[in-house]
């Protein structure tokens, strides 16, 4: 959940051209998170983007 209570299910994320990896941002939908992913992706840069379900809390 985020501040707002919203949850936010769908992760955006980046891997470096040295593997590392971050958490670019968290989406209320898989369709907006692929959205943000594409856009990234498009730059050209050396970085991969995907979509991935965050693991369940509690």
């Amino acid at each position: 959940m985020t501040d707002s209570g919203a949850v936010q299910p769908w992760l955006v994320i980046r891997q470096d051209d040295n593997g590392n990896r971050y958490r670019v941002g968290r989406y209320a939908t898989q369709d907006e998170a692929q959205k943000i992913a594409d856009t990234l992706d498009a730059r050209g840069h050396k970085q991969l983007y995907w979509v991935e379900r965050a693991a369940p809390t509690g």
